[in-house]
């Protein structure tokens, strides 16, 4: 199914039917990739007296309770109520589903401590925002397909600093999406800089801003414009795992 979309002066058609999906798999009972230590997804049956909740086990259906951490397991969204105490939610900050959107590649810069971080100047020199764009999507570099399954706790990844989340925010994007666990160091004391810097913490709360982290961007993609899918479970909580999707836009 096709359909044209417009994205200021110029229209663009899309194929509904020929998804990219960005999303890495929550696979109960298997490790990875995973943050924070966090533990894995788990999965198991329902047991009610006899009633065992796998046809495996001879039930009639699978019935199982799962388990996870959004934060630590894969693809997530995640909204202001991540860092601040109050009636926030992600089902009640993400209630629009698709939006114009813009990839990037970068290599994080590697600094005299080891840091490996991204930067305002950094950014600046890769990436013209196109017009209206509402998201932003980053692809670190090298981008090995074992971030499908990376263990990055205790591994100090790539972070964005917190003028490169000034300079993004700026450039008036309300989603940002990164193939890091996290836009803030792995330690750095609570202080959460980047993530506040993002959701305007210490001003007016960006309460319907998105960050999704945990993405995956298969090579296959290139740099450019698409449109973003972004969908979540409607979750009372601060987070959801989430799905990522784009689609190309053909002139």
């Amino acid at each position: 199914m096709k359909m044209t979309f417009t994205w200021g002066k110029r229209s663009y058609q899309l194929d509904l039917n020929a998804p990219k999906d960005i999303t890495i798999p929550l696979i109960p009972n298997q490790l990875g990739p995973n943050c924070y230590f966090a533990p894995p997804p788990s999965a198991e049956p329902v047991t009610s007296g006899d009633f065992v909740g796998s046809i495996s086990a001879g039930s009639a259906v699978n019935f199982y309770n799962l388990h996870i951490n959004p934060h630590g397991n894969g693809t997530h969204t995640e909204c202001i109520g991540h860092i601040a105490d109050g009636p926030y939610s992600i089902a009640r900050a993400l209630t629009k589903f698709h939006f114009r959107a813009q990839l990037i590649s970068v290599l994080p810069e590697k600094k005299e401590n080891g840091d490996r971080v991204i930067s305002e100047r950094h950014l600046a020199a890769i990436w013209t925002p196109e017009e209206s764009v509402e998201a932003l999507i980053i692809r670190t570099l090298p981008n090995a397909d074992d971030k499908l399954e990376r263990i990055y706790s205790g591994t100090s990844p790539p972070f964005l600093s917190e003028d490169a989340v000034q300079y993004i925010v700026n450039q008036g994007i309300n989603h940002l999406l990164v193939d890091l666990p996290s836009i803030d160091p792995e330690e750095d004391e609570g202080r959460l800089y980047a993530h506040k810097c993002f959701f305007n913490f210490s001003g007016s709360p960006r309460t319907e801003s998105t960050l999704t982290e945990l993405i995956y961007v298969p090579e296959a993609i290139v740099d450019g414009k698409y449109i973003l899918q972004l969908s979540v479970l409607r979750l009372g909580l601060d987070a959801s795992p989430s799905r990522a999707v784009l689609y190309e836009l053909h002139t």
